[in-house]
């Protein structure tokens, strides 16, 4: 039974703490859609979203009412269209047009964003994967909603070095197509190792070949609850720190359970998992580095903090999977340095570098996220950024990605503007060294010794 101590608490986690729910995502399979005439398959497309999709956001408006939740985003995530679009598909201009069905039917519908404009291409890329991954800068610059991924390794699989190669032009190739409005296409385009099928989070998010027909997915934040139970605690032993973050998890995620499992009861789709992630905002006491700064570091970089993200990413996962019936997704901590006041605080003061960012990805939740580098940065050490993340996934059995935006015409000491949750980030400065002809190699990084289980 809820008490009336816990319905006070709650409440002063919402309106005093920044506690929302990020998002509700609507997973939709489109492989019914195939279709080897490129119009119908553009139709179908359009038809399966806008029908199964279409009371979406005025039920997730209705369960904020009803219960005084903020739930921030309505998304939407598709089969990956590398898949779907294959049969009809034999340019990337013919896949460009399922990219603005895709930004069509999200507009009709009212969500925040589609995901799954994605390719699987960890072993090898077929030529219907390659001619979606060639289309994306031209995508990503004509639609709004529409946001892309590419997942390029594996633990089971290794990394295919070559999509490695692809996707560092194609990330400058995005940045020059958007840059009258500072390269903001590549905030929609993210680079995976083992990326999951039932993500609800932005720009990752596609629905899994192994996933039902429809699911609810929810995507919990609470950064600003965490750090206020902290400071309750300023000083205790780690004994006491542990506890208290697996408590507040435990709380946060009660609240995700509750809109997903409402939305899945009045939208009659099935309920798929809760993601446990920390996703903070620009909003002032919305940030993760704020909650590494509780925990005794004075910026976000200084030593000690990979030691302490990873403390607080193993307490929100060990409390929350306590609090829902299905977890999944990416689940911890997140560290977009874009959308996250502390993170760009920690950059301005010099404490944190790419390199520390990397460092702190072997732990966390996510990798190199939301990070402005200067628009002269090259093809090439695109891809080589690219490869030490990917390399950090595969070896650790872990989700790891990249979300890097070179924008163009911008150097290191200023800073771009992205607006709304993706926030605003000083440009940070590069390893000036070439790994050139490192990344030229064809071919693919095996997988480790580790990955054979059989």
């Amino acid at each position: 039974m809820i008490n009336i101590f816990e319905v006070n608490e709650t409440n002063k986690m919402i309106e005093q703490e920044n506690l929302d729910v990020r998002t509700i995502t609507l997973g939709i399979s489109l492989l019914d859609c195939i279709d080897s005439d490129l119009g119908q398959l553009n139709r179908k497309i359009y038809e399966k979203i806008t029908g199964t999709a279409k009371d979406l956001v005025a039920v997730g408006k209705k369960i904020e009412a009803n219960y005084c939740i903020p739930i921030v985003n309505k998304r939407i995530s598709v089969t990956p269209i590398g898949l779907v679009g294959g049969a009809a598909c034999r340019t990337p201009e013919d896949f460009v047009t399922v990219a603005k069905t895709l930004d069509a039917a999200a507009k009709e519908v009212g969500v925040n964003f589609i995901g799954g404009y994605s390719a699987q291409v960890s072993k090898g890329t077929t030529a219907s994967d390659e001619n979606l991954i060639r289309s994306v800068p031209q995508a990503l610059a004509e639609t709004e909603y529409v946001c892309s991924s590419v997942n390029v390794g594996s633990t089971k699989t290794g990394i295919n070095m070559d999509a490695v190669r692809l996707m560092g032009e194609v990330i400058r190739q995005t940045a020059e197509y958007t840059k009258e409005r500072d390269s903001s296409g590549c905030a929609k385009l993210v680079v995976f190792c083992n990326a999951p099928d039932d993500n609800p989070f932005m720009a990752g998010a596609f629905h899994g070949v192994t996933e039902a027909d429809a699911v609810i997915n929810v995507g919990v934040s609470g950064p600003g609850v965490v750090k206020t139970a902290l400071e309750a605690v300023r000083g205790e032993s780690f004994e006491v720190l542990c506890e208290t973050i697996k408590k507040t998890a435990f709380k946060i995620t009660r609240v995700g359970q509750l809109v997903a499992k409402e939305a899945s009861r009045r939208l009659g789709i099935p309920f798929g998992i809760i993601d446990l992630s920390l996703a903070p905002t620009p909003a002032i006491g919305d940030s993760v580095a704020d909650i590494l700064h509780e925990i005794g570091v004075e910026h976000a970089g200084a030593p000690g903090t990979t030691a302490a993200l990873a403390l607080l990413n193993d307490q929100v996962k060990k409390g929350g999977v306590m609090a829902s019936s299905y977890v999944g997704g990416l689940s911890g901590a997140f560290i977009p340095v874009s959308e996250d006041q502390g993170m760009i605080d920690a950059v301005e003061a010099g404490a944190l570098t790419l390199e520390k960012l990397e460092a702190m990805t072997c732990v966390c939740s996510v990798g190199l996220d939301m990070i402005a580098i200067p628009g002269d940065t090259t093809a090439a050490t695109i891809s080589g950024i690219i490869a030490d993340e990917m390399a950090i996934g595969m070896v650790n059995q872990k989700t790891t990605a990249v979300r890097l935006i070179p924008v163009i015409g911008k150097g290191v000491g200023e800073t771009v503007e992205f607006g709304g949750l993706l926030g605003h980030a000083p440009i940070m400065p590069v390893n000036p060294y070439s790994c050139e002809a490192f990344v030229e190699r064809a071919g693919r990084i095996p997988a480790p010794i580790h990955s054979f289980k059989n």
